[in-house]
């Protein structure tokens, strides 16, 4: 798991802490949690279920400030959780809520699918449904889909349709400009060698035949091929780097967001741009089970504010992609936690068993 704070400082602070100071911590952070309002000593004294006076409690307090893991605002007397504080209730505090069976249940029936596409809609938008953060799936990687057919369209202008069905029954429809225009027996006589010569090729490996066969064809298809196979092997690149993601107009109503709209801005511009999120993701997807990102841990500046929870999913036991869900430092850890990596398996379970 990736950190901003190293395992031995975190373990040494453990080891520092007594267990009422533990139990203080956890009940500070989860009381944070639930109600968003800085924590004071008599709500602990009260709700942590020790047999300590106001006067006890601000000591300890005052010692958990000292190592890093709360702080005090500068318009209250009460404390609230550090991003290191939360590292520290998240690796060693934590208490998991398993989701029960109607939950699971339920997660089941949306996610029976044999549409890629729409087990991976429907996902991000149970993803944000249930925990009302933002929810993301990074769309499977697809393992060199091979082409199973193609065709060229003429739009006139020197503007040409290619339509690519592949394997996987993916149809991509991209245009491509060409320097003259092509008439429709040219078009059709293209596709009708690619389709009888290459189908069941994958794109990279029509690509490197088309190398030593053009020079049987004349000039103009030969441009025309070329054009078209390498926006066909730039479609399947960038099709296993996507995403898709439901539920940023939760992040609105979060308190932390909604009054700082500058850095709300930034974050929907991490989303849109994507690059910076799915690296981030992707380094999810070569870790073990579910990953926990906190703050500056996600190495990403609109992300200072947030935790990014995520989990890998699998085909037949190789990841292919990757489940998370971008909400506030202040969540529930113990229930997005086995949301995220309930989601996950289901995926894994539909995909590998289609």
């Amino acid at each position: 798991m990736l950190r901003c704070w190293k395992g031995h400082e975190l373990s040494k602070i453990a080891h520092m802490l007594n267990d009422r100071a533990k139990t203080l911590l956890k009940t500070l952070v989860e009381h944070y949690i639930a109600d968003g309002q800085p924590v004071g000593s008599r709500a602990l004294s009260k709700y942590s279920g020790l047999d300590l006076s106001p006067a006890s409690v601000r000591n300890v307090m005052a010692d958990l400030e000292e190592s890093g893991l709360i702080a005090s605002p500068h318009t209250s007397a009460g404390r609230i959780p550090t991003a290191k504080g939360y590292r520290f209730f998240v690796d060693t505090l934590l208490t998991i809520k398993p989701l029960d069976s109607i939950e699971i249940h339920h997660l089941e029936g949306q996610l029976q699918t044999d549409n890629t596409q729409k087990l991976v809609s429907s996902a991000a938008q149970l993803l944000s449904d249930l925990t009302h953060f933002a929810g993301i799936v990074v769309t499977p990687k697809r393992a060199n889909p091979t082409l199973r057919h193609i065709e060229f369209l003429s739009l006139g202008d020197k503007r040409i349709l290619l339509i690519t069905v592949a394997s996987d029954g993916d149809v991509q429809n991209r245009i491509i400009l060409t320097d003259h225009a092509y008439t429709s027996s040219v078009l059709i006589e293209a596709a009708n060698f690619l389709n009888a010569n290459f189908s069941g090729c994958s794109f990279e490996q029509i690509r490197n035949r088309l190398r030593d066969d053009l020079h049987q064809l004349h000039q103009d298809i030969s441009k025309l091929m070329s054009a078209a196979f390498e926006i066909g092997s730039n479609t399947t690149t960038n099709s296993n780097k996507d995403f898709v993601i439901s539920g940023e107009h939760h992040l609105l109503g979060v308190q932390e967001f909604s009054s700082n709209m500058s850095n709300l801005r930034k974050l929907f511009d991490l989303f849109e741009q994507k690059t910076g999120l799915l690296r981030l993701l992707d380094i999810g997807s070569h870790a073990q089970g579910v990953q926990i990102y906190i703050g500056q841990e996600s190495g990403l500046v609109p992300l200072d504010e947030c935790s990014v929870v995520t989990s890998p999913y699998e085909v037949d036991g190789q990841v292919v992609g990757t489940v998370g869900v971008v909400g506030p430092t202040r969540m529930a850890y113990e229930r997005v936690i086995p949301i995220v990596d309930i989601t996950a398996k289901l995926i894994s379970n539909v995909l590998s068993y289609h």
